[in-house]
């Protein structure tokens, strides 16, 4: 089995290489934290791997795991995000949107307003430039909106 990189894993290929990440939460504290760094590497063409540490709000290390590839039998995108600060493994399913620059990643996870549900979240990936990106975490609301959790800016190193 020897699989092959197509046009939509090249472009996973722009969010290669080191970055500086802020964030700022659009619910909760609303503080900013500190500065973390993500490296991001590509698994033969077919996979990036994106791996974060940085300083939690409470003063604690955090470390985040990210995999993002493309399926082309089913024409999706597909992933996965685990962090240390929680025991929930996010399932990514996507697709690139309209501009061509935002990758929309949804997934299933806990409800963190309701204990014991469930939620739909999205994290999209929007590339600004080559050396500048944004993560926008939102979760749905009960009315089919979206209510944006955090954003996070990815400056390139």
């Amino acid at each position: 089995m020897k699989a092959e990189p197509q046009e939509e894993h090249r472009w996973l290929e722009q969010l290669l290489g080191e970055w500086t990440v802020t964030s700022e939460e659009s619910m909760g504290s609303g503080g900013s934290s500190e500065p973390w760094v993500e490296n991001v590497r590509s698994m033969q063409g077919l996979w990036v791997v994106c791996e974060g540490q940085g300083t939690m709000p409470d003063g604690s290390s955090g470390q985040t795991l990210m995999t993002l590839g493309f399926n082309p039998l089913t024409g999706r995108y597909v992933g996965t995000w685990v962090g240390s600060m929680m025991t929930h493994m996010w399932v990514y399913d996507g697709e690139i949107e309209e501009d061509g620059k935002t990758l929309a990643l949804t997934c299933e996870g806990p409800d963190f307003e309701n204990p014991g549900k469930s939620a739909r979240y999205q994290d999209r990936i929007t590339l600004n430039d080559a050396n500048r990106r944004t993560l926008t975490a939102r979760v749905q609301a009960e009315d089919g909106g979206w209510k944006e959790l955090m954003k996070a800016e990815y400056r390139r190193r």
